[in-house]
């Protein structure tokens, strides 16, 4: 087991959590909640994290960067992200959204959950 906790991001989620204008550009919506986890990661989490931000609809395509990992997901992105979290077996997993449906999926994987502010102040 990684000692490396996996924090996997519901982009479309987090990014709409704030009322920002994010439906006018959601991929550069998406880009930006990428940068600013290559820059400040996870905050109040200690020890190494590996990010992986999750991203679905008009913001698939988005590169992954130094620190962020940024995975298209195929068709839904909550159904990929409850595979990431089956994937990683014994691994701690943190999933950060605040949909309550895929809350209670990766909730039933062992993953922890926390919401957007977790990562988006």
């Amino acid at each position: 087991m990684s000692d490396v906790l996996l924090v996997v991001v519901d982009a479309a989620n987090v990014v709409g959590s704030v009322p920002d204008g994010w439906w006018r550009d959601r991929r550069g919506a998406a880009e930006r909640l990428r940068d600013r986890l290559a820059v400040d990661g996870v905050p109040g989490r200690e020890g190494a994290v590996e990010i992986v931000l999750v991203v679905e609809g008009a913001a698939r395509g988005v590169e992954s960067v130094p620190g962020v990992r940024v995975e298209s997901a195929p068709a839904s992105g909550d159904d990929h992200m409850v595979a990431l979290v089956a994937e990683a077996g014994e691994r701690r997993v943190l999933v950060v959204t605040a949909d309550r449906e895929l809350r209670r999926r990766v909730g039933e994987l062992g993953a922890d959950v926390a919401g957007p502010r977790t990562v988006r102040p």
